[in-house]
């Protein structure tokens, strides 16, 4: 089983669907909303562990009335929060519309995440015991910096999802492993990402691609499904890479596909990250075909 330390952020997402996405200026009526745990450093640990993997979370909340709630969906999946603080202030929160079609638009404010300014020696202690490291960049960048340095240096692979994407110092970088990124985060950072060794790039429904050392690279399909909600796919995939990655690129990636679809099928974020016995099905039954 491998061992993931995420370094990352938690929110609260408030999740409204609609027949079809306003515009500026525009208001519609919606069909529902729901309060859903989230943030990408949340998803992508629950992502890591219904993959397989055990996982530590070392992230902040706020002193709010979704703080409880937050550790509380950490915990009943299993994730360790020994290392999530609570800080002043109000817990990250993202206000996510959903259209009929199961796009999203989405606004994030950071709130305790970008309190998230150093890591204690306990923390620093997770991330070298780690295999992999899982970080994004919700959080300020000095801190996945400190958690990067602090993996490398201790043989902990670093994989980075860099969304938001945002241009970063090369020293960052330098750190970095794997890195995961969309198609249009893969065109913006396509000078960047040439310094790390393994790259793997979402297509949404098209599956995904993967660059590595000596000039490998493979596509893995996708997975059709029925979508309802897009929200959360991408962590659902990233999750399920690290937890797979000691099996290697490719089976890594089968895993990160399947979990990927899966995760579109269902409405929210972390409530949508499909558990390890329904990824081996998908799969196993691709292989049948």
């Amino acid at each position: 089983m491998a061992r993931i330390a995420v370094v990352g952020s938690i929110n609260m997402d408030l999740v409204t669907t609609v027949g079809q996405r306003p515009d500026a200026g525009e208001t519609v009526s919606g069909d529902g909303f729901a309060l859903v745990p989230g943030g990408k450093g949340s998803n992508q640990a629950i992502a890591a562990r219904r993959a397989g993997a055990e996982v530590e979370f070392v992230g902040a909340v706020g002193a709010d009335v979704f703080a409880d709630a937050l550790r509380k969906v950490l915990r009943q999946d299993g994730v360790g929060v020994d290392r999530l603080r609570e800080v002043d202030g109000p817990c990250g929160i993202a206000t996510i519309v959903v259209d009929g079609g199961g796009e999203n638009t989405i606004i994030v404010v950071a709130g305790a995440n970008g309190r998230m300014t150093e890591l204690t020696a306990a923390d620093l202690d997770t991330v070298a015991g780690a295999d992999v490291l899982l970080c994004q960049l919700e959080i300020p960048v000095a801190t996945v910096f400190a958690a990067a340095r602090h993996a490398r240096a201790h043989g902990t692979v670093v994989l980075l999802n860099p969304s938001p994407v945002r241009d970063l110092p090369d020293e960052v970088w330098a750190e970095v492993d794997i890195a995961v990124v969309n198609e249009g985060e893969a065109a913006r950072l396509e000078s960047a990402l040439a310094v790390v060794p393994h790259v793997v790039t979402t297509l949404g429904a098209a599956g995904a691609t993967y660059r590595g050392p000596g000039g490998l690279a493979f596509t893995h399909p996708g997975f059709p499904v029925r979508v309802v909600d897009t929200t959360g796919a991408g962590d659902a995939f990233t999750g399920a890479l690290a937890a797979h990655w000691h099996e290697g690129p490719e089976a890594a990636l089968a895993w990160a596909c399947a979990a990927g679809a899966l995760a579109t099928t269902t409405l929210g974020a972390s409530a949508s990250i499909p558990e390890a016995a329904r990824i081996e099905r998908m799969l196993a039954a691709a292989r049948v075909r």
